[in-house]
């Protein structure tokens, strides 16, 4: 027979407490508290009467209030740009298993690229007393965590570095791979080469920007403005901006994409027209090397972003005080063959 039916109405989002299950068993509050603790001193007779109460009750041990007791809460927070962006998948496992190395949960929640959310978010965090964070901003002005840092709130900062705070930083080294794609697709023998981006405000976008100017001219090579094309990734803007590369008597005979969702557009487009168009990516992704041509691509290392910026995280953690550190991780060219077809025309 169920609760309800033997007329108890269950209050949900009220828990039973170790008073409730002390009144079931016929015990006292610190009978219990030896029992959940697993500390001595109780009677075989007495532990059992309290368990069936515990089991009968769905009693919890409230580890959260036992640990902020100690001082610390065994949980870190993680804020992401976007939950729904595959990049962040093994970022956030690798920073989830470095957590539970140590015995911390984690917990995490994106911003959606909004630094309006992003400080809501992070304060959230702070105020339900996290031991650590590890953020990828999406705003330049981190000066609203100086007095949560104060406070003992170790901060790392990954794939964006913090504005105007310095901070433990992990990157990506966005620049160097950004230059070695455009160099890539000026070995195959391209001299037009178009970049479509994220927001120009965004760190990574910037840098992969630079590193598409830096390969053009030191190659001697010229950059229209018609063909730098910095944005939202949503796929119309991306499509409009590729479109508009393509056409007219002189056309970009290769495209440069700066992240993986403008890549995924860029592959859509390019299936579309009768001449081949040589193309890289910034980030892998899934299914690129199925595509025919597969999908050359500038392939960042996500799962070791999140293990270096765990790591320097629990450092902190366990009392490293030395001045804050940026370590930028390097990328890989993976050439698959979009970015070493031909140029045509």
């Amino acid at each position: 027979m169920t609760d309800t039916a033997q007329g108890t109405s269950r209050r949900y989002g009220t828990r039973p407490t170790m008073k409730d299950v002390a009144a079931r068993a016929g015990v006292g509050l610190k009978t219990v508290s030896r029992v959940v603790n697993g500390e001595a001193g109780v009677t075989p007779d007495t532990e059992r009467r309290v368990q069936e109460a515990i089991a009968a009750l769905g009693f919890r041990r409230n580890d959260s209030a036992r640990i902020l007791r100690k001082g610390r809460t065994a949980s870190i927070g993680l804020v992401l740009e976007d939950l729904a962006d595959p990049f962040y998948g093994p970022l956030s496992r690798a920073v989830e298993e470095v957590a539970r190395a140590h015995g911390a949960l984690l917990i995490n929640g994106s911003s959606a690229e909004d630094p309006a959310r992003e400080q809501e978010l992070v304060l959230a965090l702070c105020a339900r007393r996290v031991d650590g964070l590890v953020v990828i901003p999406a705003g330049d002005d981190h000066r609203y965590l100086e007095p949560e840092i104060a406070a003992g709130v170790a901060t790392v900062f990954v794939d964006r570095p913090a504005g105007r705070i310095d901070a433990d930083t992990v990157l990506s080294d966005s620049f160097g791979g950004a230059r070695e794609a455009v160099a890539h697709l000026i070995a195959h023998g391209h001299r037009r080469i178009g970049f479509i981006g994220d927001q120009p405000r965004i760190h990574t976008a910037s840098e992969r920007l630079r590193g598409y100017r830096a390969a053009m001219a030191a190659a001697g090579l010229p950059v229209e403005e018609s063909w730098v094309a910095p944005g939202s990734t949503a796929p119309e803007r991306v499509r409009a901006a590729a479109a508009a590369m393509l056409e007219g008597p002189a056309p970009v005979t290769a495209l440069f994409a700066g992240n993986n969702r403008v890549t995924v557009t860029a592959v859509r487009v390019l299936r579309e027209l009768p001449r081949p168009v040589a193309l890289v990516g910034f980030d892998d992704f899934e299914l690129a090397d199925l595509v025919r041509p597969a999908i050359t691509v500038v392939a960042q290392d996500a799962a070791e972003l999140g293990r270096t910026a765990a790591g320097l995280l629990f450092r902190r953690l366990e009392g490293a005080d030395d001045p804050p550190r940026r370590v930028v991780l390097p990328t890989r060219l993976i050439a698959r063959g979009s970015g070493e077809t031909a140029p045509v025309g």
